[in-house]
């Protein structure tokens, strides 16, 4: 069963592997010049990805910016590694220089624009009056909150002057988007904050996730959102807004496809495939704590789903750290908060991944667990619910050696969440 588990979750990443899935994509080259940009977890394989498949002829070259020790060799589009979850000067001086080229571009050319998951932090280039280390402090108070990803991002583009569809009004060529999506719902606006989208959100919505959330932001943060509330300086461009006319957006990769591609392999062993959605968020342990009600319904009425089955989920989950120095991403929060509610309940495996290879800040993707992992973990005198409370989930499952590992895949497509009754 973890071996089976173990390949869900491959075919899951594989499916949405830029080096597979970019070529079919692509647009004719333009006779004129095309320029290669683009920022996000994907980005230095999709730029790969191009490359190969761009006629050597053609002219070709660019820029992309990608998590540290995510790059990957190239010729043509160079890649520069930034930092991630939290800006920094790498990425600034990056995006600042994408932006020049962007703007340097006419009507016949091509700007190609590699967007994928992370580029909210990567493509970092804040507007004048925030200076980088407020956008660093605003950043990891938004982490901190608990504020899902939509929100972070509606802030995010009001500080920024590259993302919000700023990308694509800086330039007068002809944009093609190819998307690899990591957002619930696949919204465009916020896959790496919709550098070339219209952004539906305002100055005023940025002010309300703040107070939602209860971040108390630095000084220029605060006045730059509060003049934009005011109307004095320019919004975001628009839906409706007539520049669009000449962006195209490709979705390439999308949570639920990969989802479906691990269902596949469950189906191939025999396991019926359940997929409850590529849109499952809200706090990490809440979620377990629904996920462990379905799975004791299983366990003991066979319903609404007869056994074996698998409960297959994506959607980017939320961690509210509590201040007990402990370690962990949303996927093994959700984990360890899963298997302290089933002690217990017999018969029963899961696993939980991010498709990027990296869960939070650590070295593994997620974790795993089976039916004898609370007793093991009882024997080695770790207290779940308090390392729960202690946002430890890490050192659960690395004490356990149920870590799930696989290094950076240079995708992302979220969360891949796999539960199997047997």
């Amino acid at each position: 069963m973890k071996a089976l588990l173990a390949d869900s979750f491959a075919a899951a990443v594989a499916a949405a592997d830029p080096l597979r899935i970019v070529e079919p994509h692509l647009p004719p080259p333009p006779a004129a010049r095309t320029l290669v940009v683009g920022a996000g977890k994907a980005a230095a394989a999709m730029a790969c990805a191009v490359e190969r498949a761009w006629p050597a002829g053609a002219p070709l070259d660019g820029l992309v910016i990608t998590r540290y020790a995510h790059g990957l060799p190239t010729t043509r589009v160079r890649v520069v590694e930034a930092g991630h979850p939290v800006p920094d000067e790498a990425g600034e001086a990056a995006a600042a220089q994408i932006l020049r080229q962007a703007a340097a571009l006419g009507p016949d050319d091509l700007l190609l624009a590699l967007v994928s998951g992370g580029g909210s932090s990567l493509l970092a280039l804040p507007v004048d009056g925030v200076p980088m280390a407020e956008l660093k402090a605003v950043t990891r108070q938004l982490l901190a909150s608990g504020a899902p990803i939509q929100d972070m991002n509606t802030v995010r583009r009001h500080l920024s002057r590259i993302q919000g569809g700023r990308l694509a009004q800086a330039t007068r060529a002809r944009v093609c988007a190819l998307v690899v999506s990591d957002v619930a719902g696949d919204d465009l606006a916020a896959i790496a904050s919709g550098p070339c989208a219209p952004d539906p959100t305002t100055y005023a919505d940025a002010l309300a996730v703040l107070a939602r959330w209860g971040v108390q932001p630095p000084t220029g943060v605060r006045e730059r959102l509060e003049r934009g509330a005011r109307g004095e300086v320019d919004e975001t461009p628009k839906p409706g807004d007539p520049l669009f006319a000449r962006v195209e957006h490709r979705m390439l990769a999308t949570a639920h496809r990969s989802l479906e591609a691990g269902a596949a392999v469950f189906a191939a062993a025999g396991v019926r495939p359940v997929i409850l959605g590529d849109t499952v968020t809200g706090e990490a342990r809440d979620v377990a704590a629904v996920m462990a009600a379905l799975v004791r319904e299983i366990r003991t009425h066979a319903a609404p789903f007869a056994p074996p089955v698998a409960l297959i989920s994506g959607g980017e989950c939320t961690v509210t750290l509590r201040g007990g120095g402990g370690r962990g991403g949303r996927c093994s929060e959700f984990l360890l908060a899963l298997l302290a509610e089933l002690r217990g309940v017999p018969g029963v495996w899961a696993l939980a991944a991010d498709t990027d290879g990296i869960d939070g800040v650590e070295s593994n993707a997620g974790a795993w667990f089976g039916p004898d992992s609370a007793a093991r973990a009882a024997a080695l005198g770790l207290d779940l619910r308090a390392r729960l409370d202690g946002n430890d989930a890490y050192g659960v499952f690395a004490a356990l050696g149920d870590l799930v590992v696989t290094g950076p895949t240079r995708t992302n497509v979220n969360d891949y969440r796999a539960i199997v009754v047997a």
